[in-house]
Order: C-alpha cells, then structure tokens, then sequence
C-alpha cells in the first residue's frame, strides 16, 4: 500500500492522481480533538470500514475512523475501480477489432494508446474518489483521524498522540498484496496490483506469475492492449477453482488474445540479464526461462496486523490468516469486532460491505446476526466472465448431499447468438428430489450481471420451479437462467407420464 507524506504523491503526479489524494488523504488535514467515549471506533478506512462507519453514524453513533493510507481502501485505489477501468478498455478494443464479423469496417490504422487508457483510468477513479473522500465523512457525523491508529488497551486506541476510548471497535485494516518467496525477485523488482495501475507506459513483454482472478484478468488485458504476455501457472489450469469447463472456456479465449499460458510452471528465481528481466522455471522436469520487461505478482495477500496493538488489546490473530473472529465477527476482545479481508476468506468489495452490515447489527444493537447465512457471489472479469454462488459439485458431494447438474449452453440462446457471444453456459446445481438452488456458475461475457439472480433466488428460498415461471424480456442472454428451469422441470416427468403425454398429443392432433 502506498506510504504518504507530505512530500509525495500517487504516481504519476497528474491532476487526476492530486485530486484523488486532497480527497482521500488531503495533507492539510487536521484531526479532531477527541470529545470522550466513541459508540464506535473503527480501524480501516476499506470498504469494510466505510461501511461501518458510515451505518453507524447513520443511526446517530457517535463514530470516529481512522486511516493510514488512502480511504477508500485497495477497492477505489488499487483494486475493484482502476482495474475494471482499463478491463472496459481492453474489451473496447476488442470489439473494434472483431468489428468486421457484424459488418463493420474499421479503417486501416486504429491502434491502443495505452496512455490514454490510464489517463481515462485515473480521471474516473478521481471522480468516484470524491464519495470516499474525508470531507464527506465528516460531514455525515464522523471524526476522521489520519494516521497510524494502534491499540493501547481494551477499550482504547492511540492516533496522532491522541487516546481514543470507546464502547465497541472494529478492526478493518484489510490485506496487502504479498509476493512469494522468490529469489531475486524483490532485487529485480515486480509489479502488484498496488502498483501496476501507475504505469504510463505499456510493456511491451510482461510475466504474469499467478493464473487466479487478477492473473487472468490483466494478462488478457495486457495482451490485447500489445503486450506480449506470459502467464505462469503452478496448477494445471487456470482459474483452478472453477468448474473444469469453465474455466476451459477462458483458457481458448486468454490464448486466442496472444496470452502465452504455462501450466505446471515452478518459478525458482529471477535475474537481470543485459535486455531486461528474466524469469526462470521448471516445467516437465526441464529448466526453462523468458525474458521480460515487467513481471507482475498476481499470488498472495497478507493481512495487515502488524503494529495494531492487537496483544494489548487482548484481539487473537494469525499473521497468515488475520483476526480471529467468530461467526458474529466478534474477536477474543467482546468489545471488539472486525469485517472484511482482514478476518474473511472471502476477499472481495461487496463481501465487505456485508459484514461491515453484521458489525453494526451485532455491536450496536447486540443483534444476532451470522455470517453463514450469507450468500456470496462472485466474479472474474475476463472476457466471458466466469460467475459462481454457493457449492460446487465437489463441495456437495464432500458433505454427503445428492444432487443434480443442469446446464444450458448459450450456443442454444438466441440472444448470445446474435451477440456473437454462444461460448458460455448456465449451470445450477439442485439438490436430488427438490428444486432447492444450491449453486450456479455461469459463463458469460457479462455473468457477473446476470449472477444475482441466481444470488436473490438462493437468499429468499426460491427454487428452480419458480425461476421457470418468471417471465424474462425476449431476447436476453438472462434467458439462460429460465431455460434452466424448464429443463429441470422437463427431468422431473416419470417416463411413464413422459408416454401418457406423448399419446395424448398424437390423439388430440
């Protein structure tokens, strides 16, 4: 995460980038003087910690946040804002590259200006930045404190040589990007997530090292925008929690994009040579190497507990896995609480927002809410997408519950044909004698629109029978979700009834 001081900025120093940080770290910034015991104070100033922040000012706590770094968290910064900024890019270009299947003629010439492309990035994140900004913040009621924020005690919290003393606390400090232990890597150099989004300059060869969601994600968009991308993988695919066909289908879309993948790859060192960096690795048994410009680390995050004064606080923590909470977020500290990637496997945005929601319940109203009665979606943003909610066949099946697998191509869907878009599926998973959703994966140039209503389904019971009598526009990709009803409804006909109708058809025709 980036360190500021008065003297520095967030690169590159453009008018975009300064209108960012006067938002959230302005350097003229003075804190508050604290006015005696907080409802709530929180750590954080992520989404998780927003959220807190904000909800419980919103219902008349007094509230005070405390940020090191930039607010807004690795979401606005560094995450969820920047990278979908240039992912719309890239899909951009694409499209004007394809062009000619649906008739149109792009002239000779139409190339990417990669600077352009960040530049659009950084004056968006500017413009959004203003909803995290500190002057908003105050103005709904909060003291913002900028600065390193550490436990004392208890029910006490040091920032600025300032005590803060509070009821309830939660602990939102998130995670950080963390590269494997590779040697010569850190004296090479790399880029991560924090840091790839301040390039101007396009490299002309990249290493991906990583073939999770920001792996993918970025090597597709790197390659399309005229990098030469080499995408390093340990596993044997990619996107190695998806459904095997799933993630297939993104594989044949990564390579027609000019990604080079290179499953089963061990990354054992990296060097400088005389033309740039190279990474070395074993595959098959066989020493290999590529020679790039940049490499970008898309493994690893780390939470962030170090120097809170968690020991002080009586807050147990694992600097592997973070805070240690239990299913209401409290920590070991009944004053205590935390929300988001500090304390969650589930490391994403809109995973945040949700218990920083539990938090408020919980703490301030000494409510009972639970995190495993959460339903969480997600999404990779490649290009198709890959969405998922709920179980996969393998985690059915590791707690015993039968079930049955319906899957609806898109190539059957009228919509994604004239889309130019049929590579991609549906899929629900049901349990066996029931119409209970108890997941679905679907993969789709835009799946993760189209997910959540396979998300309000699950949450509100519904089942698949229901989702076959909802009547959805014609025509839609979203089709797909109720042809999967139909045909569940169609596998549900005994043989015998399957005749009866067939005879009762061929008389009444």
């Amino acid at each position: 995460m980036l360190e500021l001081t008065e003297k520095t900025t967030v690169h590159p120093p453009d008018a975009h980038n300064q209108t960012l940080v006067n938002n959230v770290h302005p350097f003229d910034w003075k804190n508050p003087e604290p006015s005696g015991r907080y409802n709530m104070v929180v750590i954080g100033a992520g989404t998780a910690g927003l959220v807190t922040a904000a909800g419980a000012a919103g219902l008349g706590a007094k509230v005070a946040l405390i940020e090191k770094h930039l607010i807004g968290g690795d979401c606005l910064n560094v995450g969820c804002v920047p990278s979908k900024a240039i992912l719309r890019a890239a899909r951009a270009w694409a499209d004007v590259r394809n062009a000619e299947e649906f008739g149109v003629k792009v002239p000779p010439g139409a190339h990417v200006d990669f600077g352009a492309v960040m530049e659009r990035m950084r004056r968006l994140r500017a413009s959004i930045s203003h909803h995290d900004s500190a002057r908003r913040f105050k103005d709904l009621g909060v003291d913002v404190f900028l600065g390193t924020g550490r436990f004392t005690g208890p029910d006490t919290i040091e920032v600025g040589g300032k005590t803060l003393t509070f009821a309830k606390a939660c602990i939102a400090t998130g995670a950080r990007a963390a590269a494997p232990p590779i040697p010569g890597l850190t004296e090479s150099g790399y880029l991560t997530n924090e840091t790839v989004f301040s390039l101007t300059e396009l490299p002309l060869r990249l290493a991906v090292i990583g073939a999770g969601p920001i792996g993918c994600e970025l090597s597709q968009a790197f390659s399309r925008f005229g990098s030469r991308v080499s995408l390093l993988q340990s596993a044997s695919r990619i996107l190695a929690r998806e459904d095997a066909d799933a993630s297939a289908i993104v594989e044949k879309a990564l390579r027609e994009d000019g990604v080079e993948l290179v499953p089963g790859a061990s990354v054992t060192r990296v060097s400088v040579g005389p033309a740039g960096k190279v990474v070395h690795f074993t595959k098959d048994g066989r020493s290999q190497q590529v020679e790039v410009d940049e490499i970008l680390v898309g493994v690893g995050r780390a939470p962030n507990v170090n120097n809170l004064g968690l020991e002080v606080a009586g807050v147990e923590f694992d600097e592997k896995t973070g805070v240690k909470v239990d299913g209401s977020l409290r920590t070991s500290n009944s004053r205590i609480f935390a929300a988001g990637d500090i304390c969650f496997p589930f490391q994403f945005t809109h995973t945040a927002d949700a218990l920083a929601r539990i938090v408020i319940e919980n703490a301030l109203f000494k409510g009972r809410a639970k995190t495993g009665s959460l339903v969480i979606p997600w999404a990779t943003y490649t290009d198709p997408e890959i969405a998922h909610v709920g179980m996969y066949e393998e985690d059915a099946r590791a707690k015993g519950i039968r079930t049955v697998t319906i899957t609806q191509q898109l190539n059957e869907v009228d919509r994604a044909i004239l889309d130019g878009e049929g590579n991609g599926f549906a899929r629900v998973l049901v349990q066996e004698g029931t119409d209970k959703i108890l997941g679905a994966t679907i993969v789709a140039r835009h799946a993760g629109e189209m997910i959540s209503e396979m998300t309000l389904a699950m949450t509100g019971g519904v089942g698949l029978k229901t989702l076959a009598r909802t009547i959805h526009p014609y025509p839609t990709q979203a089709e797909a979700l109720r042809k999967l009803g139909d045909s569940f409804n169609r596998s549900r006909l005994k043989p015998w009834v399957k005749k009866v109708l067939e005879k009762w058809m061929a008389w009444t025709r």
